[in-house]
């Protein structure tokens, strides 16, 4: 075991979002959201199954925290439901909705874990979808009305906050393909607009959260991207790498860039009006000023990664080619989770540099493994491959801290076993695995695992 180079106060954590873990989708005045109505849908998900009850997490929250502290957390990500607290998305204030997030808040604070809180986990409002929802410019003053009651609240306890989760995800899947909530095939004009109304709520909502809360707080998002990974680390494959990270490669809502260089740059990508011609919105400079605010961190999802080569034979030096896996490469039971373990380390050095000039600490606001896991014959959840995944990947972000990369925390995906969204309740992402049927809890071999890392500050890793 050697010296561990994670600094004090790394943020150990695991993540959950509010509709696949709490359930009571109705209860205490509460009112629908997108992802009601999406798993309604006839066929939008295997099985029929909703998250009605989820993981009844709304009711047994208290037992949740307490298995948290047994696991050793540091750190709880957790996401608001935003129509728990505002049931048409503005207006009245549900009360009770914010008395379950107080008690949360006071409860992980009671067992010593800090509260990481999301303001938007994909959960819209389903009044606000029927006043257009992120196809309407509105939506950027409704969120930073939902995001200043957050944070008058829970700022004076909550000093740690990611505004928006997965923009591309929600916004690819859910306008683009239609295979996630609200279910829409919109055009890529349309798209550009949802990702920059998406942007400007960030932005409003960033401001909210600094004008709301009672006490210095943290702020950031949490965007998604698969890694580029340099097949060998000569410096015209981490270059190239690198061009494949951050390359505008056609007309498509999920390039890192047309997310991260305006929030961090403060501009879209320069390249954006020539691919995408006249699809493209030709933003304001007054929208991007609100756009670009100040965050504290940089936050990132990364669960795989592609393996980049220098392109051969090529005279620019920037072109790069990406290596196909071979059919019986690792994967979770999601087929598009390919085991990468260099995936943090990369991520972490890369977004550092072009976005926090080595200042900026950065934040793995997700990072998981799938499996189909099952409780054993001795009462147990043996998760052999988890612990082998994770074991892998945090040693990446072990080898970015001892090279000086600034490190804020890490977040396991996921705390329980939940409802996957359009992939229902079969694959298992959870330290803890979850019986629907009875709602047992049964810690699995890599939550004892991940207790042992955190104790150690990594040192175990």
């Amino acid at each position: 075991m050697t010296s561990t180079p994670f600094p004090a106060g790394f943020l150990w954590g695991a993540a959950t979002a509010s509709y696949q873990i709490e359930g009571a989708h109705d209860a205490d005045g509460k009112g629908p959201s997108i992802w009601d109505m999406m798993s309604r849908k006839e066929g939008a998900i295997p099985g029929g199954v909703t998250g009605d009850v989820a993981c009844d997490h709304y009711r047994r929250m208290k037992d949740d925290v307490a298995m948290m502290k047994t696991m050793g957390l540091k750190a709880y990500r957790f996401s608001i439901s935003w129509a728990r607290i505002l049931p048409d998305g503005t207006g009245t204030v549900n009360q009770k909705g914010l008395d379950f997030y107080n008690a949360l808040i006071d409860e992980l604070i009671a067992a010593g874990i800090e509260p990481c809180a999301t303001l938007y986990h994909w959960d819209l409002p389903l009044a606000l979808h029927h006043k257009g929802g992120w196809m309407n410019r509105d939506i950027a003053e409704w969120f930073s009305e939902y995001a200043t009651i957050a944070g008058r609240a829970f700022g004076d306890r909550v000093k740690w906050w990611m505004t928006i989760n997965e923009p591309s995800v929600f916004i690819g899947q859910g306008y683009g393909d239609g295979s996630h909530a609200p279910g829409l095939k919109l055009s890529m004009t349309e798209l550009l607009r949802c990702a920059h109304h998406v942007l400007l709520a960030h932005g409003r909502g960033t401001m909210a959260l600094r004008a709301s809360c009672s006490q210095p707080v943290q702020i950031g998002f949490a965007p998604a991207g698969y890694a580029s990974i340099p097949d060998t680390e000569s410096p015209e494959n981490i270059q190239a790498a690198r061009n494949s990270l951050f390359k505008m490669n056609g007309q498509h809502i999920w390039n890192v860039r047309l997310w991260l260089d305006p929030v961090y740059l403060g501009h879209y990508p320069a390249e954006a009006p020539g691919v995408f011609g006249e699809k493209w919105h030709n933003p304001s400079e007054e929208d991007l000023k609100i756009i670009h605010q100040p965050l504290d961190f940089i936050g990132f999802n990364c669960y795989a990664g592609y393996r980049v080569s220098a392109k051969t034979g090529s005279t620019d030096p920037g072109t790069f080619e990406t290596l196909p896996y071979p059919q019986e490469h690792p994967t979770g039971s999601l087929s598009w989770l390919m085991v990468a373990p260099d995936s943090l380390y990369w991520s972490a050095r890369f977004y550092s540099e072009r976005y926090g000039q080595g200042k900026l600490p950065v934040v793995v606001t997700e990072n998981g493994f799938c499996n189909l896991d099952w409780v054993g014959h001795d009462g147990c959840v043996h998760d052999g491959a988890r612990i082998e995944f994770l074991h892998s990947y945090l040693h990446g972000l072990k080898r970015a801290a001892a090279e000086g990369i600034p490190l804020g925390g890490y977040f396991q995906w996921s705390l329980m076993d939940n409802f996957e969204w359009a992939e229902g309740y079969k694959p298992r992402f959870g330290l803890v695995h979850v019986d629907f049927a009875t709602q047992k809890r049964t810690l699995k071999d890599s939550a004892y695992w991940y207790r042992d890392v955190i104790q150690s500050n990594g040192a175990y890793l």
